[in-house]
């Protein structure tokens, strides 16, 4: 009899808790992206930093974005100012017009200067790798995915885009993403 009771009470107690449970609605590789882009979207576009170091700038002067104005005594700083096409490519962080060139010594191949792009743009997400089931601190249901952010390149000059990619910029970044249920619909709750 003790036994038949307490069948029945763990049969009360287990339906009870599988009535109180809602089944969360799937959420897709491509639904999480969705919600990723529509916050990159969301924010102010802005200017891509592009780094430059010795190379660059010879490349920077082929694709004719700067030139060669001025060479110091010590031959080795020297000052670069920006064409017309440099102008509507790129913003001198310093603002103006000429690129201070001022590495220590000769064989400094460390010195480097920084540019930011003209063009402004919303980062992009993509290579969503799988979504999967999570913990978060105050969050009853969530789950989380990682993730490239890359930089969009579009609208810059095709040779301010092959300095992009030389050594010492970094165009993309592994994140991560969680999301959260809120009444009954996923949510994205934050990107580290």
């Amino acid at each position: 009899m003790q036994w038949r009771a307490l069948g029945a009470v763990g049969l009360m107690v287990a339906g009870l808790a599988l009535a109180g449970c809602k089944s969360a609605p799937e959420l897709t590789q491509d639904q999480a992206l969705t919600l990723i882009q529509a916050k990159y979207d969301s924010a102010p576009a802005d200017s891509i930093t592009i780094s430059l170091s010795k190379d660059g700038m010879g490349q920077g002067i082929t694709a004719g974005y700067w030139k060669l104005t001025k060479v110091y005594p010590n031959k080795f700083w020297a000052d670069y100012t920006l064409t017309d096409d440099g102008k509507k490519a790129v913003k001198l962080s310093a603002g103006g017009d000429t690129i201070q060139w001022r590495p220590q010594s000769m064989t400094d191949s460390t010195y480097s200067i920084t540019v930011q792009t003209v063009a402004m743009n919303h980062l992009k997400a993509r290579d969503l790798q799988q979504v999967g089931d999570e913990t978060l601190p105050g969050v009853s249901t969530a789950k989380g995915a990682d993730f490239t952010e890359g930089v969009d390149l579009t609208g810059v000059p095709q040779g301010l885009q092959d300095l992009a990619h030389n050594p010492g910029n970094k165009l993309s970044s592994k994140r991560h993403a969680d999301f959260s249920l809120e009444n009954g619909a996923w949510v994205l709750h934050g990107i580290v």
